[in-house]
């Protein structure tokens, strides 16, 4: 059997960085990671119409919790008037007992993205678009947004099938075992329509090389 590692946590310490930033007491660890858990299914969910979070990093001191929010779409976080942040300022201060400051980074390719591309290829599924045409748009996407290379796995019933299947499109190079490659990489799932049970949807994103240094 092919022993898998996830290709960001073989990065840490490298060329990718925790989500979480922060340390915790004995009696402290369990109860913060359990809100920043709550924290971001929060955000995923108040967000979930369309693929716009890519990215919540959580970082604590010793009176203040700051919440950075990635997004691909800065005004539908922020709202009107910023409306819409403070509303999700509310409810994330019940989860937190500490005061809490929210800011929000728009990222400038969202094509780049591994997160944001999954879950778009995930929306047009349970839209019943064609399987192959969602993923060769995505495709199509990264690369012209810059892309070294990207490769895209969908399991499941496709397009409906009565038996799943699993398939594979790579484009470009994509080096899974090369350190010093920036590799983007997220799983989405899809509800496929009329029952037709779970979609997976895998991205890795190749964009170049980093110095370790």
């Amino acid at each position: 059997m092919g022993q898998k590692v996830n290709p960001l946590s073989f990065r840490l310490q490298t060329s990718k960085a925790w989500n979480s930033r922060w340390f915790a007491s004995k009696k402290d660890f369990a109860v913060w990671l359990a809100e920043d858990g709550k924290i971001r299914d929060l955000i995923e969910k108040k967000f979930s119409s369309r693929p716009t979070i890519a990215k919540v990093e959580i970082e604590r001191s010793a009176n203040l919790v700051t919440i950075t929010i990635y997004t691909a779409k800065a005004g539908v976080v922020i709202g009107r008037g910023g409306a819409g942040i403070a509303e999700l300022k509310k409810e994330i201060e019940k989860i937190v007992s500490l005061p809490i400051r929210i800011n929000v980074e728009e990222v400038r390719r969202p094509e780049l993205n591994a997160k944001l591309v999954a879950e778009n290829i995930a929306h047009q599924l349970e839209r019943r678009a064609n399987f192959r045409r969602a993923v060769k748009m995505a495709i199509q996407s990264s690369r012209n947004a810059g892309a070294k290379g990207i490769r895209i796995e969908v399991a499941g019933r496709l397009n409906g099938a009565e038996m799943s299947r699993r398939e594979k499109f790579i484009e470009g190079s994509v080096p899974l075992h090369t350190l010093r490659a920036d590799v983007d990489f997220h799983v989405a799932r899809a509800q496929g329509p009329n029952g037709t049970g779970i979609v997976g949807v895998k991205v890795w994103i190749y964009k170049g090389e980093r110095s370790l240094k």
